[in-house]
């Protein structure tokens, strides 16, 4: 494998989270799993964000929970790479 390719990642969930603007995210974990971490945010410190990794990029994203109004469950990256 050359230094330009990535290595495939794991199968995981996949968890589709709505914001107030409507923009729809798509990040690794479970619904439960990506609830727990907004509802631990929410809980944190001032403008703690809910931090998350976006499920087609790999990259790093971090959201404020209190503009989340939607959570669900999107499937799996294993069920994608079936396809």
């Amino acid at each position: 494998m050359s230094s330009g390719e990535q290595s495939p990642r794991p199968a995981t969930h996949i968890t589709e989270i709505t914001v107030l603007t409507g923009e729809r995210y798509h990040v690794e974990g479970s619904a439960r799993d990506v609830e727990r971490i907004i509802l631990d945010a929410a809980r944190g410190s001032i403008m703690q964000l809910a931090r998350f990794t976006e499920a087609e990029t790999g990259e790093d994203l971090a959201i404020n929970p209190e503009h989340v109004v939607m959570l669900r469950a999107a499937g799996s990256r294993e069920a994608d790479l079936r396809r």
